[in-house]
């Protein structure tokens, strides 16, 4: 409780209770109060922040049923991280948890794009598509530009959902969408330098260095039936050498090991897409991603400072919370953490 005020007195408080319970308990305007008093309106006002100052007036915030307030703030401070989201899942099979996932972040996007934001979004990814079908369209504009930041993956008939994530973000967003029509996976490097200098791919990729979110799912090295049977997902050749160079995951096909650190193998130089130090260089970078066979992905993504925003379910953060593992927070983590009730 904050030191009594020396200058009230014995009726001042009196007055201040009996303005507080009159604002608090029987819902009255400081108008109406004013009225019954006979004092002026900014008198009520000064009387009600006297009843803050002297503790008779408290205010305590009760996080509603489903808030994990605690959790995410925990989480946050743990990995240096600006946000996190735990979404509210109700069974823990793979598709509850990607709808709940989705869900969670079509309600932190629609409360957190403010109109003027350049959004990257990601290619396939099952969180995504959960997360812009979820999205209501909106009477305003609530982004500036929404840019795909790297190529359609798979079979040429499934690389179109990547045009369908922007296109369906632009929409409900009401931004200017830019596609990038090419595949996200060549067989030379030589092949992805010649796509750059295309002037619809270059023109593109010169949005990536004025973003200032994205939206990303963090992948495993261990693809899901539901991708794989897609053919949106690497071949086992490729699969097998990033295993065995420690890879756990990946964002935009930027494999990291468990450390969080870039694993090196010829597949970057094949991937048309953002880069690694673009990602880096963009101020919000939103994952999300849940469920046991992302776990060892998710933790690394955290680690490794890939992305600084996570929306996850309860059991991922309840499990991140009491990782005792080593982390190695870079200058970069340490932002202030914030947790945002959507």
């Amino acid at each position: 409780m904050a030191p009594r005020n020396k200058s009230l007195s014995t009726e001042q408080l009196g007055l201040v209770v009996r303005t507080a319970r009159m604002y608090h308990e029987q819902k009255l305007s400081q108008a109406e109060i004013a009225e019954q008093l006979h004092v002026s309106q900014s008198r009520v006002s000064r009387w009600l922040s006297d009843a803050i100052r002297e503790g008779i007036v408290r205010t305590i915030v009760v996080a509603p049923p489903g808030a994990e307030t605690d959790l995410e703030e925990a989480v946050a401070a743990k990995y240096g991280l600006q946000t996190v989201v735990v979404a509210d899942v109700h069974a823990d099979d793979e598709p509850s948890i990607i709808r709940a996932l989705g869900a969670a972040a079509a309600s932190y996007l629609e409360v957190t794009l403010t109109g003027t934001n350049r959004v990257g979004i990601s290619s396939w990814s099952a969180t995504l598509l959960a997360t812009v079908d979820a999205m209501a369209p909106r009477n305003v504009k609530t982004a500036e530009r929404v840019v795909q930041v790297i190529g359609g993956v798979g079979k040429p008939t499934v690389q179109v959902q990547a045009t369908h994530l922007a296109d369906r973000l632009a929409s409900v967003t009401k931004a200017t969408p830019r596609y990038l029509a090419a595949p996200g996976i060549v067989s030379s490097r030589s092949g992805r330098d010649a796509l750059m200098e295309d002037p619809f791919v270059a023109e593109v990729a010169a949005e990536w260095d004025h973003l200032d979110t994205l939206l990303l799912g963090i992948g495993s090295i261990e693809p899901s039936p539901l991708l794989r049977d897609s053919g949106n997902s690497l071949g086992e050749t490729d699969l097998s050498v990033l295993a065995a160079a420690g890879a756990v995951g990946d964002v935009c096909l930027r494999f990291f090991d468990e450390h969080g650190s870039l694993v090196e193998s010829g597949l970057n130089d094949r991937v048309l897409g953002i880069s690694p130090e673009q990602m880096l260089r963009v101020g919000r970078r939103i994952g999300v991603a849940g469920g046991t066979r992302k776990y060892a992905a998710i933790r690394a993504a955290l680690t490794g400072n890939w992305v600084n925003v996570l929306i996850t379910d309860k059991e991922t953060a309840l499990k991140l919370e009491a990782d005792t593992a080593p982390i190695k927070l870079t200058e970069e983590h340490h932002e202030q953490p914030t947790v945002l009730r959507t």
